[in-house]
Order: C-alpha cells, then sequence, then structure tokens
C-alpha cells in the first residue's frame, strides 16, 4: 500500500509515522508514505500557495494551480496511477466511516490532499480529486490530522500490519457494533473483579457473553448503529436480548 500526502508541512507526519504498528508496517515494506511539499509546485520567488477569494469574504484560499501540479506530476513520473484515488480531505466530505477505511483498503495506492487556510480552491474538488472525505463534523487547522487518521484506519486493514488477523475483525465498527469490554491480569484489581466466564474456559459461553455485551454497548452509547445493520445481521437471539434491553425500565 503506497499513500501519496500533499501538504504544506510534510515534517508534521515524522513522530507519527515512526512509531507504533506503522513504523513496524514501513520497515516491512508493507506501506510506503511519500510526501509532497505543495510549495514545491509553485513559480513565484514567495513559493506563493493561497489568495484571496472572489466575491470577497474571511481567510485564505489555497489556488488550483499548485494542486493540479502536484498530482499531474506524480502521475506522469508514474509513482500514482491514473486510476488511483485522489482524495480532498475537507469538512465538505463524505464522513469518514471503517466501511471507508475497507473500501480504501482494497487499493494499492491512495493521494490525500491536506487543504489549509479558509478552504480549497472549489476546481480542486470538481476535477481534480476523484473523492472527497471528513472524519467528523468539526474544523482543524488542516488536513494534515485527518490523514493520519486514514493512513492508520486503512493501514491496520492491510493483511501482516496488525500483529493479529483477528483485531480488526473484531475492532468497534467492523462488525457494525461497538466491542465488547476486554480485561487483562490481574484478574482482581483494587476490589474490582474480571467477569468470572472470562475465566470459566468455557469458549461458547464467552463467546456468548462477548455478543451480549456487546449488543448492550451498542444499545446504550451508539443507538444509531443498530439502525444501520443489514438485514440479517442480528439473529433471533439477539433481537430478544436488545428486546429486553428496551423493556419498560430502560424505555
Amino acid at each position: 500500500m503506497r499513500f501519496h500526502v500533499l501538504t504544506l508541512f510534510p515534517e508534521m507526519f515524522a513522530s507519527y509515522l515512526c512509531e507504533g504498528i506503522l513504523a513496524r508496517a514501513k520497515e516491512g515494506k508493507l506501506l510506503s508514505v511519500n510526501f509532497h511539499d505543495i510549495r514545491d509546485y509553485t513559480h513565484d520567488r514567495h513559493r506563493t500557495v493561497d489568495d484571496y477569494p472572489y466575491g470577497g469574504g474571511p481567510g485564505m484560499v489555497m489556488k488550483a494551480a499548485p494542486l493540479f501540479e502536484a498530482v499531474e506530476t506524480i502521475r506522469d513520473s508514474g509513482e500514482l496511477a491514473g486510476s488511483s484515488p485522489v482524495i480532498l480531505l475537507t469538512p465538505q466530505g463524505r464522513t469518514f466511516t471503517q466501511v471507508v477505511a475497507e473500501e480504501l483498503a482494497s487499493h494499492s495506492e491512495i493521494a490525500l490532499i491536506c487543504g489549509r487556510y479558509e478552504g480549497v480552491d472549489e476546481r480542486v474538488a470538481d476535477h481534480l480529486a476523484t473523492d472527497s472525505i471528513s472524519i467528523g463534523d468539526y474544523v482543524l487547522g488542516g488536513g494534515e490530522l485527518a490523514a493520519m487518521v486514514i493512513i492508520e484506519a486503512v493501514s491496520r486493514l492491510l493483511p501482516g500490519v496488525v500483529g493479529s488477523a483477528e483485531s480488526p475483525a473484531n475492532d468497534s465498527f467492523t462488525t457494525g457494533l461497538l466491542q465488547h469490554p476486554i480485561y487483562t491480569r490481574p484478574a482482581s484489581f483494587r476490589g474490582r473483579n474480571v467477569p468470572e466466564i472470562l475465566l470459566s474456559g468455557h469458549h461458547a459461553e464467552i463467546a456468548r457473553w462477548q455478543r451480549r455485551e456487546s449488543l448492550r454497548r451498542t444499545f446504550l452509547n451508539r443507538p444509531d448503529l443498530l439502525d444501520r445493520l443489514p438485514d440479517g445481521a442480528l439473529s433471533e437471539y439477539d433481537i430478544r436480548f436488545l428486546e429486553e434491553l428496551s423493556g419498560p425500565r430502560n424505555s
């Protein structure tokens, strides 16, 4: 998997990519992250990447020309295939979810354009980017943090990046539900004990408990996720359990 990040601040990524699973994935050549300083694609002595908005308004707008030239140069060099996604990171984009991460993980390379200032010239979204993504309903100073989020979320879905192949499959949102509670040693800590079922060694009962707790946690904390589950995702047992949770005491 190869990421191309177009940014005004490539140095922001250094420490983040040199730690944890991403560092190990890079060392193992499971992924690479290439940075392209947008200022390198300007042609004036001030390396200007922004200008005042037409029609007035606050702030400055990132110019289209350096971004178009950056993407076209990367494509012409053979580093980025013409069919690879070019994603503009913007609050106006579709919301990034685990489903979107899985979709992006099917590609061998992705380009991420990090916006800054008041925004990016609309011609970038209309005629250069193939997709626009937002990581949430809030505004950041730029797209760099959003790019980091996408790089990690997508990378951990790649074979070999996470130590256990089962870990991503059991993550919150991957199954459509929040993950069940998890514990480790010691079994008793400050008078608070691990649920006995988890110490029983009875794998079928443990799996049943985990499923119930996953349903319970989703019902209490993110009931909207239950509404999004596809038909057939819940068993009759699951439905009965949810009905118990939504009974008179909880209604």
